[in-house]
């Protein structure tokens, strides 16, 4: 049983995803200019003003640690922690003290590593990256633009939300004249 289902049946599944679906397999890896620039399936941490940010984590996107920060909707620190987050995305944005900031930029994911945000969250961050990369109006159209382009439907229609992965439209971003 050891040699079939710890040595026999790994090897067997491993093998038919690397011919299904290679990509995958090896960890949906990205490369940019021939350098190998992460995975699109794990968040990375970008807290600059010419990049989207992506959600918080609780593990400041340590892939070794992934978790949560197990705070309870009723804990006083995690109350405080969505405050402090509030306020920096209103003033890091320059948002209006009434915008209604979304909840995937105030609320931790639960494993620290997810890579996507909502278009909400996305769209709200446009106008200070068009600021810090000195953006004409047309080039900031055409970053609202890449943000609609890349929004990825819930999963088969009907699991989870609309949502866009911040590390590609960061990659996409950079390619933007």
């Amino acid at each position: 049983m050891t040699m079939l289902l710890g040595v026999i049946y790994p090897l067997f599944i491993t093998g038919i995803a690397q011919l299904a679906f290679p990509s995958k397999a090896n960890g949906s890896l990205v490369e940019a200019n021939g350098i190998l620039r992460g995975s699109e399936l794990i968040g990375q941490k970008t807290d600059t003003a010419i990049y989207f940010n992506p959600r918080p984590s609780a593990t400041d996107y340590n892939t070794l640690a992934s978790g949560g920060s197990n705070l309870s909707l009723t804990s006083k620190k995690l109350y405080e922690l969505v405050q402090i987050r509030k306020t920096g995305i209103i003033t890091k944005n320059k948002l209006s003290n009434a915008t209604i900031v979304p909840a995937d930029l105030l609320f931790a994911s639960a494993s620290g590593l997810d890579p996507h945000i909502s278009p909400e969250a996305a769209k709200i961050q446009i106008q200070r990256i068009s600021e810090a990369r000195g953006f004409s109006e047309g080039q900031k159209q055409k970053l609202s633009m890449l943000v609609d382009k890349l929004i990825e439907s819930p999963q088969f229609g009907i699991f989870g939300c609309k949502r866009v992965n911040v590390f590609m439209l960061n990659l996409e971003l950079d390619k933007l004249k």
